[in-house]
């Protein structure tokens, strides 16, 4: 069955190259090898299942794992259908409307959206380093650049609050094009801004300028953006006991003998409190899938079947960090993977 499905997989991919010419981001050019780009949050899960695949389907073409960014990931996989587009999007946060409506515009008109976990927003320091409980009110204090609209003064924690370490503010984390980025702005600084309630009172008079304040981090070397490269910000912390990283939970475990979490409003960044959004960081994490390739870039229905196969609890993935579905949610995304539901603008309202 395996090779009735390569040979058919092969013949649609010249349907897709001549397709793909006249389509937006497309080309003549025929492509057999799945491309994925997008999160450095999923990327160690998508590599892993490509990993699986490859051992299990050895017929088909290794697929290529790209980590560019969720924001940088769904700007290319909404540029056009065709052979130079990817095949999938993997996104640590779920697709904007402007962006759901950017692939409408390229032609992009069949996506299917599935959940394939979820994962923390940890805040994390070196073993034998800093130690703190934070609430996202002293993270967003610490790390607004101008927080609830006046200049930032903090040098040090202890002037956020007298509470904290007198040590210095120092924290490495993702840049804008990044999921954990967006989702740090959302669960994290967000909630800490609306904790000023006269500032929050301010929202309906210029709500851009207020979400602007309320996410934009400081760029006075405080807060030090490292890329899409989120074992770097491992580095960084592991090298200053007095640093702390923002990254995925994933990177926590996978570095638990060297790194200790850091509690947010009294909770650990921990598996159970992650899955059962206990946790005040705790998201989702997707993978966006172009239908018009299904059936014609060879395996990929079989790349999707493998994150099935790989995500349960004890599984490959839970293994190395993934915080499994669970329950309805559990169901309801390996149902997606087979019937493929369309997502719709109104999904993303």
């Amino acid at each position: 069955m395996k090779t009735i499905a390569i040979i058919a997989a092969a013949l649609a991919a010249t349907a897709l190259s001549a397709c793909g010419s006249g389509a937006p981001g497309g080309g003549g050019e025929s492509r057999d090898a799945i491309r994925a780009v997008g999160s450095s949050t999923v990327y160690p899960f998508a590599r892993k299942v490509s990993e699986l695949f490859a051992a299990e389907y050895p017929d088909f073409a290794s697929p290529v794992i790209e980590s560019t960014g969720t924001g940088g990931g769904i700007s290319l996989f909404c540029s056009g259908v065709g052979p130079s587009t990817p095949d999938i999007a993997n996104a640590s946060r779920r697709m904007k409307a402007e962006e759901f409506a950017e692939c409408q515009a390229n032609g992009v008109t069949d996506i299917a959206e599935i959940q394939v976990g979820m994962d923390g927003i940890a805040i994390a320091s070196a073993k034998g380093g800093i130690t703190m409980d934070l609430t996202p009110e002293q993270l967003y204090r610490a790390l607004a650049a101008n927080p609830y609209g006046e200049a930032q003064t903090a040098n040090t924690w202890s002037d956020v609050d007298p509470s904290l370490p007198n040590l210095p503010i120092l924290v490495y984390g993702p840049p804008t094009t990044s999921g954990t980025r967006d989702a740090f702005e959302e669960l994290i600084m967000h909630v800490g801004c609306e904790a000023n309630a006269e500032f929050a009172a301010t929202k309906e008079a210029d709500e851009d300028a207020y979400d602007a304040t309320c996410t934009e981090l400081r760029g006075d070397g405080k807060y030090v953006d490292q890329g899409e490269q989120d074992n770097l910000i491992v580095q960084k912390i592991e090298g200053n006991e007095n640093a702390i990283g923002i990254f995925g939970y994933s990177y926590l475990e996978e570095n638990a003998d060297r790194l200790q979490g850091l509690h947010i409003d009294g909770i650990e960044p921990t598996y159970d409190n992650i899955a059962s959004f206990a946790y005040p960081g705790a998201r989702p994490l997707y993978i966006y899938v172009k239908k018009e390739h299904i059936g014609i870039i060879p395996g990929l229905q079989e790349f999707l079947n493998t994150w099935v196969s790989s995500w349960g609890e004890g599984g490959a993935l839970a293994q190395i960090g993934l915080v499994t579905n669970r329950g309805d949610v559990m169901a309801a995304q390996t149902s997606a993977v087979t019937g493929l539901p369309s997502l719709t603008a109104e999904d993303l309202q």
